[in-house]
């Protein structure tokens, strides 16, 4: 009878071991199935967006001053962090930093042209991961423009300044954010920022259409900065997210994402996509790349936008 018992115990506990691992593969296919992420609200205006491992994906709403995050098992984003909360305005870049666990929001002060004053400052500001609470603010030297954001395996932050035409880096314990590298010439307009295995740093000018090289020194200083050898013109390259040892994603503002493999000086486009509304910005989750459509060209118009979206494209890495 006792033998009978354990049988039976055992067979139902294989069941709902089985039950469980099906339920976990269920929500992690619906994850990487969906064909598209809307949203809740209307004029988001999602200019960046990051995912972390399980699927969850979230965005800066540059339209909206906030940040919205899609669960896992979500095809529709919701507010995650409330408008304007904590100083957030302007919210281009957001990066999902989970050995930190963090998201890493970058803000940036309006106005400040023609003469104007600035309202607001320019930081880079860090939330938990886990519920949104807020933890930091890293106020950039001079204001400028926070777009895009970057993490190197030993825990350094880097983000452009796409208006100032430099990078700026907060290194790991550090309380506050300093001048890495600047280039009137070769860091105008930078935009996206990603890092591969080699080290370096690599970022694209949206203004200028090209990429360049930021080497990381032995002392953690910024090398020579090169400008890179495309396989094809690059019209205005925006987000970028690295996606193996020598590959990144990019997305061109004329509704491409691409497959970037650098080669030394050299980087060989492949576009994955065309016809796309305006992309900003790409993440990848699972096999699946969603690239956010911002439509930015329609920010200033008092008409209606329309719903936004991110769209999912299959992505499986041909190079590494």
């Amino acid at each position: 009878m006792l033998q009978r018992w354990k049988t039976k115990r055992g067979e139902k506990q294989g069941v709902l071991r089985v039950g469980l691992l099906c339920l976990g593969l269920a929500v992690t296919l619906q994850a990487a199935d969906r064909p598209e992420i809307t949203f809740a609200d209307g004029r988001i205006f999602p200019e960046s967006l990051t995912s972390t491992r399980d699927g969850a994906v979230y965005f800066g709403s540059v339209g909206l001053d906030s940040v919205y995050r899609a669960a896992p098992d979500s095809s529709v984003a919701r507010t995650w962090i409330q408008p304007k909360a904590n100083g957030l305005q302007q919210v281009l870049g957001v990066l999902a930093d989970e050995p930190a666990g963090t998201l890493w929001v970058c803000a940036s002060a309006t106005g400040g042209r023609g003469g104007a004053p600035a309202v607001g400052e320019t930081a880079l500001k860090a939330f938990a991961l886990k519920d949104a609470s807020f933890k930091a603010s890293y106020v950039f030297p001079g204001n400028g423009l926070c777009n895009d954001i970057a993490v190197a395996k030993d825990g350094t932050v880097y983000a452009t300044d796409t208006i100032q035409a430099r990078v700026l880096r907060l290194k790991k314990g550090a309380t506050a954010l300093d001048v890495w590298a600047a280039d009137p010439a070769l860091l105008n307009t930078a935009d996206g920022i990603a890092l591969l295995d080699d080290g370096a740093v690599y970022v694209n000018s949206v203004g200028q259409g090209f990429l360049a090289r930021i080497p990381v020194q032995a002392d953690g200083s910024a090398g020579p900065i090169a400008k890179l050898e495309t396989s094809q013109a690059l019209s205005r390259p925006d987000g970028m997210r690295s996606v193996g040892p020598h590959t990144m994603l990019l997305v061109e503002g004329a509704g491409r994402l691409d497959e970037v493999t650098i080669a030394g000086s050299k980087a060989e486009i492949r576009v994955l996509k065309d016809g796309l509304t305006g992309p900003t910005a790409v993440t990848l989750v699972g096999d699946m790349a969603y690239v956010s459509e911002a439509r930015l060209n329609l920010r200033m118009s008092t008409d209606d936008p329309g719903p936004f979206r991110a769209v999912g494209i299959p992505y499986k890495p041909t190079r590494q």
